[in-house]
């Protein structure tokens, strides 16, 4: 082998890498460029926040990620979340408010109650999809108006207020506290210190960092490592091998769908303990189209048989590392849209240009 032809191979090589993991480097050379621009923004606290302000949309991107190997797509995700979020909270404003009910008591029974309804709107979108052949995009979309009807109607068009406030203290709290030359304490306020005191300490490590870190690791183990992620890969791939591989496609695109509404249904839960409140998904706010973008970002193919947890992980960052840069560096936020916009089209030229790479 002559050495222009090795150097050619090696280039290739470096090509490949470079386009297969673009995402990630992209999201280094933000983070390199506005620890310049901007001021205060490298900062751990700083970084802590974006992690903590993307958690809801971590999750929303996880859930897409499994419909969108499959060649599938989710739209009720946003308002499955608001469903959660406003069910839990309803029900708990009752216990709670009565007198008659502790607030754990009154919060782990609206909790359980929400997380069991999340399941039904993607159990529905499931058997229409797999047994009565409506596309995913139909029948999903169909479930977004439902499950918005219905979350309007629980919360009145409002926010559910007047809930314990324990979900604040525990969904914004932090693992670890320190105070120069006063030690450590760990998952509050040391006894006594109120939060007028909170400046004081150095706050490490979110309690939604576990949080996000239990679910990811599910998430990704069930997707890497067991059966039931390799036979929603080969469903992405091609579904009529997948059949005649002998798997059962139409039960798994059900759990699929029932897996991806129930995993909106924890962001509604986060949601409650990051805002204190039970809230609808407002219309503008567009969670699954985002999650979307994220998943493609992160390498994912619309077609199906590509993506990962962690590759979305990687896509929600840049996202969010973008946005929050713009605006600690002064950047108008509408910006924002645009160059979301602009990273969405790259990820597709790159499926386009180098297609066996994920």
């Amino acid at each position: 082998m002559n050495s222009s032809l090795a150097l050619s191979i090696e280039r290739s090589k470096t090509l490949r890498v470079v386009a297969k993991n673009w995402a990630f480097f992209f999201l280094l050379f933000f983070l390199i460029l506005f620890s310049i621009t901007g001021r205060g923004f490298l900062s751990v606290m700083n970084f802590q926040n974006i992690v903590h302000l993307s958690v809801i949309a971590i999750l929303m991107a996880s859930a897409e990620t499994f419909v969108i190997i499959t060649s599938g797509i989710d739209l009720s995700i946003g308002f499955v979340m608001g469903l959660s979020s406003v069910t839990a909270g309803k029900i708990i404003q009752i216990l709670y408010n009565s007198g008659n009910h502790s607030a754990g008591f009154s919060i782990f029974i609206g909790i359980s109650i929400a997380l069991v309804l999340s399941l039904i709107p993607g159990i529905i979108s499931g058997i229409m999809i797999a047994k009565y052949k409506v596309p995913p995009f139909i029948a999903t979309l169909g479930m977004w108006g439902i499950t918005n009807g219905i979350a309007l109607k629980i919360s009145n068009g409002f926010p559910v207020a007047e809930l314990p406030d324990s979900l604040t203290k525990i969904g914004n709290g932090y693992t670890l506290y320190y105070k120069p030359g006063g030690g450590f304490s760990f998952f509050g306020l040391p006894e006594g210190v109120g939060n007028e005191h909170i400046r004081d300490y150095i706050r490490l490590i979110p309690n939604s960092f576990l949080f996000l870190a239990i679910v990811l690791f599910i998430l990704y183990f069930l997707l890497k490592k067991t059966k039931f992620g390799q036979h929603t890969y080969a469903i992405g791939g091609n579904e009529d091998a997948a059949i005649r591989s002998g798997i059962n496609v139409k039960k798994h695109l059900i759990i699929i769908y029932t897996l991806s509404s129930f995993i909106a249904g924890i962001a509604g839960i986060f949601n409650i303990f990051q805002t204190g409140i039970g809230n609808f998904t407002p219309f503008g706010a567009m969670y699954e189209l985002f999650a979307v973008a994220a998943v493609v970002i992160g390498g994912a193919s619309l077609m199906g048989g590509k993506g990962g947890i962690l590759a979305s992980v990687v896509g929600v960052l840049l996202i969010a590392v973008l946005e929050n840069g713009l605006l600690i560096s002064g950047v108008e936020p509408f910006y924002r849209f645009i160059a979301v916009g602009l990273l969405l089209i790259l990820a597709i030229v790159i499926d386009e240009l180098f297609p066996d790479l994920f």
